[in-house]
């Protein structure tokens, strides 16, 4: 690992203004990715802004159907939130599923959706859930904020304080992980609105990152049923091939696990 200094900010302004002393900084959430490529001299930041300390990025709020979590949330935090599970228990299923406990515990959801990685789950849910991404500066609606692989819309600096959702009438995320990392080959969150319209986030899969299945929502709208997704395509030439898995094998996957997420909600 590279030389790096290490800076603990107490609120926005305080990490703003930290960053903006710093040569090439970056901001630190859970660091679940960030430090294994830092220990891989893959990057290599001036300066480390540590944002797990701000209260005001931290915790869990339900009005009515209304949700709002924290940039700073852990994992283990949405995973265990009673209040959460009582209205929108699916993001608890997802959150209890990231990678092991030890991840879980220092792993934070807004740290989740800046990096993007094209396997992680949160992406996949904020889509279908046609969720906002707070700032520090304005409010992104995620159709809008997931750019391509490790890509967001996110400005130079720029912080995620919270993400804002209603609870749909129905949903579930169902994946089928790599067994070693526990990262979605191929993972499928699908969302159904009381005035039926559907939503389905697919993450793990995509050559471009986390995307919309437009076949398999009008599928469901039609149908809300696992049965309805049987005949829908889902086009291999836009899916990821590599050593886990290939374009067409990741194609069945979106099927099968659209099948099971209806299932399960």
């Amino acid at each position: 690992m590279y030389q790096t200094n290490y800076h603990r900010a107490a609120s926005i302004q305080e990490a703003v203004q930290m960053m903006g002393a710093a040569t090439e900084g970056k901001y630190l959430s859970g660091g679940m990715t960030l430090i294994p490529t830092m220990r891989l001299r893959l990057a290599a930041p001036s300066d480390l802004v540590d944002l797990r300390r701000i209260a005001e990025l931290k915790g869990i709020a339900v009005d009515g159907r209304s949700v709002r979590i924290g940039a700073a949330t852990t994992h283990e935090e949405v995973a265990t939130s009673s209040a959460l599970r009582a209205i929108c228990p699916s993001i608890c299923g997802l959150a209890g599923h990231i990678g092991d406990p030890a991840v879980r515990h220092m792993g934070t959801i807004g740290g989740s959706i800046a990096n993007n990685d094209p396997a992680a789950d949160y992406p996949a849910a904020m889509l279908a859930l046609d969720a906002v991404i707070v700032t520090d500066r304005r409010e992104i609606k995620a159709a809008a904020f997931f750019t391509g692989l490790f890509e967001t819309a996110l400005e130079e600096g720029e912080i995620i304080t919270a993400v804002r959702f209603d609870a749909p009438a129905k949903a579930a995320y169902q994946k089928f992980p790599n067994p070693a990392s526990r990262y979605a080959m191929a993972g499928v969150f699908v969302a159904r609105r009381d005035n039926g319209d559907v939503r389905v986030g697919v993450t793990g899969a995509g050559s471009s990152g986390v995307f919309r299945h437009p076949g398999l929502e009008a599928a469901l709208s039609a149908n809300w049923s696992p049965d309805a997704v049987a005949n829908v395509t889902v086009d291999a030439s836009d899916l990821l091939t590599d050593l886990h898995a290939s374009a067409a094998y990741r194609a069945n996957l979106v099927r099968v696990m659209t099948k099971r997420a209806v299932a399960a909600a």
